[in-house]
């Protein structure tokens, strides 16, 4: 029985692998095949002439998709970035007073901070769009990077509070007993024992802020503030772009987190592991 139930695991977990990585690769390989190679028939499941060629047109080339493409990569990394540093700062603030001070209505505070992560996000999205209205704050970068903050700072906090729970009370009683203030405990003795719970809520929160798209979507109507994510989906429908340029610019839309979440993977686990966990 428990080898039949090892095997039908084992056949799930390579059919939902085959099924999340054949779009994956079908894409790379289109995004380094000339138009006729990629609707060639039969299909060519190899590309049999690579080239980088498409990748060179968008990120030098002239024109109004290069343009397109460029511009929506710095749109997004400046957003990713802009947002992962206000919420880390933020999180890193609000997780410290959270676990080491007492305040009256702390744990009231602190779990209605959490209960925020039980709605759905897109519930917000109307009154958010008509507070960003208001404010003048639609097609900024400003309005956007606020939308990320106040979605991403709830998760940030719980992790980083898990993290300055864990650690033991009597270090930061001994700053305090060789005359440093709270801030100087916070800053020269917390903080580089939390380092690695800090780096997990900043890979995290990058990542999610680059996986938005309703956001930005009804939130930057134009080229000024739109990600790639929203810039690539807009391009079928206001060019005629080859196949070919379009999984290009798929490609580069993955390949950053992509290689961050590859390359700190060990980070982003314990990050979630340590949110899961109270």
């Amino acid at each position: 029985m428990n080898r039949h139930r090892r095997w039908a695991r084992t056949v799930g977990i390579v059919l939902i692998v085959i099924w999340s990585i054949v779009p994956i690769y079908w894409a790379a390989k289109a995004s380094v095949q000339t138009e006729s190679d990629a609707r060639a028939r039969p299909a060519q499941y190899v590309p049999l002439h690579p080239t980088l060629k498409n990748f060179t047109n968008l990120l030098t080339g002239n024109g109004d998709l290069a343009t397109s493409i460029r511009r929506s990569m710095i749109n997004i990394i400046v957003e990713c970035a802009a947002a992962t540093i206000v919420t880390v700062v933020l999180a890193t603030l609000a997780a410290y007073a959270f676990a080491r001070m007492r305040f009256r209505g702390r744990t009231v505070l602190f779990y209605a901070v959490l209960a925020t992560m039980a709605f759905p996000a897109y519930t917000t999205l109307i009154p958010l769009y008509r507070i960003m209205s208001d404010f003048g704050l639609v097609n900024t970068y400003t309005g956007i990077v606020l939308v990320y903050v106040s979605g991403f700072l709830p998760l940030g906090t719980w992790v980083l509070h898990n993290y300055f729970a864990s650690l033991p009370a009597s270090i930061e009683e001994a700053g305090v007993i060789d005359g440093a203030s709270r801030v100087q405990v916070l800053w020269y003795v917390l903080l580089p024992l939390a380092r690695p719970g800090i780096i997990s809520t900043a890979l995290i929160t990058f990542l999610f802020a680059w996986a938005q798209f309703l956001f930005p979507l009804v939130l930057s109507s134009d080229l000024s503030t739109q990600p790639l994510t929203v810039t690539i989906a807009a391009l079928q429908g206001r060019h005629v772009v080859p196949t070919t340029l379009l999984s290009a610019a798929g490609i580069l839309a993955i390949a950053i987190p992509a290689v961050i979440a590859l390359a700190f993977n060990r980070y982003i686990v314990n990050g979630l592991l340590a949110g899961s966990t109270k």
